[in-house]
């Protein structure tokens, strides 16, 4: 009797209990998310406000006074170097260089002259000096009342984009007067500062990326022309002028535009932000090692798109944590549930 109780009670314990052991071995192992760790290439860049210049930009302005007596050339335009754009009025000009050419023919003829009559001893050399002085003034005013000619002539002095014009035919102008603005945009400039503490990393030829608020969406790319010598003792700034081309012409000078400028690619190890399980002062993160969580500390650097760069004991490939970290301890048995999402991974 009593051993027949004690048979009952015994299968009744196991039929109890066995069943309920899985289930507690089970508790044991957490389930995780993972994704291996990435190596990715990074831009260590600064930005910056800047504002589009013309490689080359004139106001054309005369240099001798007279009366316009045609423009040649249409405004907004493209014009050629040396092509004609303003003709003053040459009368003027040119009754000058035919006096001046006159006289340089009759101080000609005397100095001949001279010349000869000195080698027959019939003049002194002094007054043959004389003659061949006079030769020579002439021989100047000639050149210069050319000049004077050809000052009337207002040419493009290189290619480039008329602006809009100041003057009219019949307009009498002075020296300095404004006449109409020529720029070179095939090319443009663009004029920026950046904190001092980046003189020791910029140097010509580095990328630039422009965005302009007038073109949404649309970015032009560009490389460092110059670095100014001397840094700006009131901003703490240094300025710097990169070189954009302009094929289309679409940009013009004095445009708005925001810069990035480019100063060095790196490779990092990068993490998903969510990988991270902060203590204190402290980042920590959680590999799976063996079948078993491992947390080690880690130092953090840029974040981009959702994932933060990592540095400490782990290399390209780990399975690191990414969900389920709050229920975790380090050392724990973990089984692991690997995540890929190609869309939330930083670009490479």
């Amino acid at each position: 009797m009593i051993s027949t109780l004690r048979h009952t009670l015994l299968t009744l314990f196991i039929v109890l209990f066995a069943g309920s052991a899985p289930s507690w071995a089970q508790s044991d192992i957490t389930r995780v998310e993972v994704l291996p760790v990435r190596q990715s290439e990074l831009i260590r860049d600064v930005a910056a406000v800047g504002t589009l210049v013309a490689r080359e930009s004139v106001m054309l302005r005369p240099e001798v006074s007279g009366r316009i007596s045609a423009i040649s050339f249409e405004e907004g335009r493209p014009v050629k170097k040396g092509q004609l754009l303003i003709q003053l009025d040459p009368a003027m000009a040119q009754a000058q260089l035919n006096q001046a050419q006159a006289n340089l023919n009759l101080a000609g003829s005397q100095h001949k002259r001279s010349s000869e009559l000195s080698r027959q001893g019939f003049i002194s050399q002094q007054a043959k000096d004389e003659s061949g002085s006079r030769l020579a003034v002439q021989q100047a005013e000639v050149q210069l009342a050319r000049v004077q000619l050809d000052k009337t002539r207002i040419r493009a002095p290189f290619d480039g984009v008329t602006g809009l014009r100041n003057v009219s035919v019949g307009d009498y102008v002075g020296p300095g007067t404004d006449l109409v603005q020529l720029e070179d945009v095939s090319t443009l400039n663009v004029d920026f500062r950046i904190p001092e503490q980046y003189l020791g990393a910029v140097r010509t030829g580095m990328p630039v990326e422009l965005r302009f608020d007038a073109f949404l969406g649309e970015t032009r790319k560009g490389t460092v022309l110059a670095v100014s010598p001397t840094v700006d003792a009131a901003g703490r700034s240094i300025l710097l002028r990169a070189q954009v081309p302009n094929e289309d012409g679409a940009l013009r000078p004095g445009l708005f535009s925001r810069v990035r400028l480019e100063l060095s690619r790196y490779q990092a190890l990068m993490v998903p932000e969510t990988a991270l399980a902060p203590s204190g002062q402290d980042q920590y993160i959680y590999i799976v090692k063996d079948g078993r969580a491992e947390r080690r500390q880690v130092q953090i650097g840029v974040r981009e798109q959702g994932w933060v760069q990592v540095t400490g004991d782990l290399k390209a490939g780990d399975n690191v944590l990414v969900a389920g970290l709050q229920k975790v301890r380090d050392g724990v048995p973990v089984d692991i549930q690997e995540v890929i999402d190609v869309q939330t991974q930083p670009q490479q």
